[in-house]
């Protein structure tokens, strides 16, 4: 096993948004550097790092010598092409590994290892034509969602389709020529569970996470999730089954479905922290952030002991229509962190920032953290002046 890589090394982070953006403030308050590459400027990530490159992707050259200039390389969202990190790899350690990103970053890839593997996950069906799909719906039944396999994100690049007379609209709609059939889960809950493997096979998680979502995009999450204890043991021992068949070192996200008949359906991958585990920042004693840092620096992992119930409520672009956010109306509530990414322009359903709530349950932090949000609108009962 090579050996640890220790503070005051850089790293390396490819993607430069609000997860590179937390996870350079965990390496720096370590006393490690970070540079950080992708395609814009002043970008989230860029505000906090040491080194900002603007390159794009596709530019082996640049990436070849930002990889040079760093210890290890991580990534913070993975639609960063597999071939980036190929060559990244070349010069420094990946981690996770550009293998582990080529599976997650493609639906059918991503479906196929979970079947391979024997997880539980709904029906699903590879769509390459029209025919596909049809033929598909004839198996799977409608409602169904029809999502492409590659570059999705926040609900884009998905179709619901309701009746099988709605194919060819549907086919049309998505404009792509690789995609997903997933028959329609009928589920109580989505949950999440955020897990990280350590160089030498350690493994941590943070238990598992309730989400709410709003226009397919998370609107709050909530920890402890109100689910049994044989549940949690389930949804952790699935995460642990992908993070080590995938070999992954660092942090992943197994995003889950809980059916009305207690069943756990795998949903989706993300190999990086994710936005459900943005609460354990201010909740426990180890960030998700610090444990990326600590998983692909090869030190020991840290505590994910949750120190209080919590809640934390995505902030998105829309909040800045009415005006500028009443920021402090919101932190008159003293048991509220407030988190910005430094984003310049507050478009609808753009994540911009979030909130988090801790209370003496995970009620109370979820009602604190819905009320705090509301506070932010101008025209709000709890507004404390302009």
């Amino acid at each position: 096993m090579s050996p640890p890589i220790l503070p005051g090394a850089t790293v390396g982070v490819l993607g430069s948004g609000q997860l590179g953006r937390m996870f350079a403030i965990a390496a720096r308050r370590m006393g490690y550097r970070v540079h950080t590459l992708s395609p814009d400027d002043d970008t989230p990530t860029g505000q906090v790092a040491d080194l900002e490159v603007k390159a794009p992707y596709e530019d082996l050259e640049a990436v070849a010598r930002f990889a040079r200039q760093v210890s290890v390389v991580t990534f913070e969202f993975e639609n960063v092409p597999a071939r980036t990190a190929q060559v990244a790899a070349e010069h420094a350690p990946v981690r996770p590994s550009g293998a582990v990103l080529h599976t997650t970053q493609h639906r059918g890839r991503e479906k196929e290892f979970l079947s391979e593997a024997g997880l539980p996950l709904a029906p699903w069906a590879r769509v390459r034509s029209l025919a596909d799909l049809e033929a598909a719906l004839a198996t799977l039944g409608c409602p169904a969602v029809l999502k492409t396999a590659g570059w999705g994100y926040d609900g884009k690049g998905q179709v619901k389709v309701a009746r099988p007379e709605d194919a060819a609209a549907a086919w049309e709609r998505l404009g792509v020529e690789d995609a997903v059939l997933e028959a329609f889960v009928d589920f109580e809950r989505e949950v999440s569970v955020v897990a990280a493997r350590g160089v030498g096979g350690a493994f941590a998680h943070y238990g598992v996470i309730a989400n709410d979502h709003a226009n397919h995009i998370l609107d709050v999450s909530v920890a402890p999730a109100p689910v049994s204890a044989a549940l949690v043991d389930e949804a952790v021992a699935l995460a642990r089954t992908v993070l080590e068949l995938l070999d992954v070192v660092g942090v992943l996200c197994v995003e889950l479905f809980v059916t009305r008949d207690g069943r756990l359906l795998v949903n989706e991958l993300a190999p990086r922290p994710h936005n459900s585990g943005h609460l354990t920042f201010d909740a426990c004693v180890t960030s998700q952030f610090e444990q990326q840092l600590r998983a692909i620096c090869g030190l020991p992992l840290g505590s994910t002991e949750l120190l209080r119930p919590a809640a934390m409520a995505n902030l998105l672009g829309d909040a800045w229509q009415p005006g500028e956010p009443d920021w402090a109306a919101a932190l008159a509530l003293p048991e509220v962190k407030l988190h910005l990414y430094g984003k310049l322009v507050p478009r609808p359903g753009r994540k911009m920032g979030h909130l988090t709530a801790l209370g003496a349950t995970p009620e109370e932090a979820r009602a604190r953290v819905v009320e705090a949000r509301a506070r932010l609108a101008p025209t709000s009962p709890g507004r404390t002046g302009g």
